[in-house]
């Protein structure tokens, strides 16, 4: 990486050279500061998290040894005022999810939870005296959080079917219920749990410190694609909160909905970098695998594929951009993020196709490069809202008729 003195005896890095798939140019968007940013995240990903990935996938072992380097990036609430480490963009913050999830969609996936999720719930639904307590320690990396919303038997119809319980005793809550699907649970510090009030059937935030008795995170087994991520199987039997631990701005679903509107486009950026991977990964194999005497990049069906996974990432980006950038002017809605998870899930699921048709058998090998990502985009295509409940929020956005059921 190079280096550029802007004041004596001040090193600074060059920009990150643009992305061969940035075919467009909309890094160049960046502000300088943020792009010197994205050359050192970049750099790092290169050098202590992609040639380890594949290692930690087979494992199925989360990169809990990257947290304070992590952390020290700045990786962790970039975009809120007590953990940010210089003046930010919603369109910066999407990028350096790209990146990360072009070295590793779980090392992207964990830090959705924990920075994404549980930060952006206490940082949306939090006090200012829970923001003072949680933000910083969270930040540094020195408190991890998970997010516990799934349920067993709800996932895409949370909002009206969310069966765990929370009812007040005194200053206390007592929850009671499960969830699944739960990423870092088995590690993490705090878990914000969401629960149905008994009093008013309204969903509330809860922040349940660990170890917490009555608490129980068993992880999931024998899953075949972000295999990197812990995720749990969460049960809250009598698991007493007080009441200075439910966020104080939480008072229904809707708010909820605020904390996910933030992350669910931030996963379609995760989804361009899933592509991305397999991309590069394809392209490289094209050059060098030879048959009939010659690359076959030199062929013409593998071009057609080639051109088209280009083309599939340089439209998601494009969309994706300008939904981040009505973040930052505060336009976004559901819908604007929903569109974008839907459309650009999609298109990664049929780019990392092509990228392994591309690699014919070895593609579905570990050692070439796109088995991962083929593999880790179904997660990717079904967390944070599936695509049909997304492209049904568009829906309804279109014709203002709801047709959830």
């Amino acid at each position: 990486m190079t280096l550029t003195m802007t004041q004596p005896g001040a090193l600074q890095p060059e920009p990150a050279a643009p992305l061969e798939v940035d075919f467009y140019g909309f890094q160049q968007q960046l502000t300088l500061e943020e792009q010197r940013s994205v050359a050192r995240i970049r750099a790092f990903l290169d050098a202590e998290v992609r040639p380890h990935a594949d290692r930690l996938w087979d494992e199925a072992r989360s990169p809990r040894h990257l947290i304070p380097a992590l952390a020290d990036l700045g990786l962790f609430g970039a975009g809120w005022p007590e953990t940010r480490q210089f003046e930010n963009s919603a369109v910066y913050r999407a990028w350096v999810a790209l990146e990360i999830s072009r070295a590793d969609p779980s090392t992207a996936t964990f830090i959705g939870v924990h920075s994404g999720l549980a930060m952006n719930a206490i940082g949306v639904g939090g006090s200012d005296e829970q923001r003072a307590e949680w933000m910083g320690p969270m930040g540094r990396g020195e408190v991890i959080g998970a997010f516990g919303l799934t349920e067993p038997g709800h996932g895409s119809d949370t909002a009206k079917g969310l069966e765990t319980t929370a009812t007040r005793r005194g200053d206390e809550w007592v929850l009671n219920g499960a969830k699944r699907w739960i990423g870092n649970a088995t590690f993490a510090d705090i878990v914000v749990i969401w629960a149905r009030d008994t009093a008013d059937d309204q969903v509330k935030g809860f922040i349940v410190r660990q170890p917490a008795e009555g608490f129980t995170a068993t992880k999931i087994e024998r899953k075949q694609s972000l295999r990197g991520v812990e995720n749990a199987d969460i049960v809250l039997d009598g698991v007493v909160v007080p009441e200075r631990d439910r966020l104080q701005n939480i008072h229904s679903f809707r708010d909820v909905a605020i904390v996910l509107r933030l992350t669910r486009a931030e996963v379609a950026w995760q989804a361009i970098g899933v592509a991305v991977g397999a991309y590069e990964a394809a392209l490289a194999y094209a050059k060098e695998r030879e048959q009939f005497g010659k690359p076959i990049a030199s062929f013409q069906l593998v071009q057609e594929k080639l051109a088209n996974s280009l083309a599939n990432i340089t439209a998601s980006i494009a969309l994706c951009m300008r939904v981040s950038a009505m973040q930052d002017e505060g336009e976004q809605r559901d819908h604007h993020s929903a569109m974008a998870k839907a459309f650009v899930t999609a298109r990664m699921r049929e780019t990392v196709a092509w990228c392994r048709e591309i690699m014919g058998g070895n593609g579905i090998q570990l050692d070439h490069g796109v088995a991962r990502y083929f593999a880790d985009a179904e997660a990717v295509y079904t967390f944070e809202g599936t695509y049909d409940m997304n492209t049904l929020i568009v829906g309804r956005a279109i014709t203002g008729i709801a047709a959830f059921v």
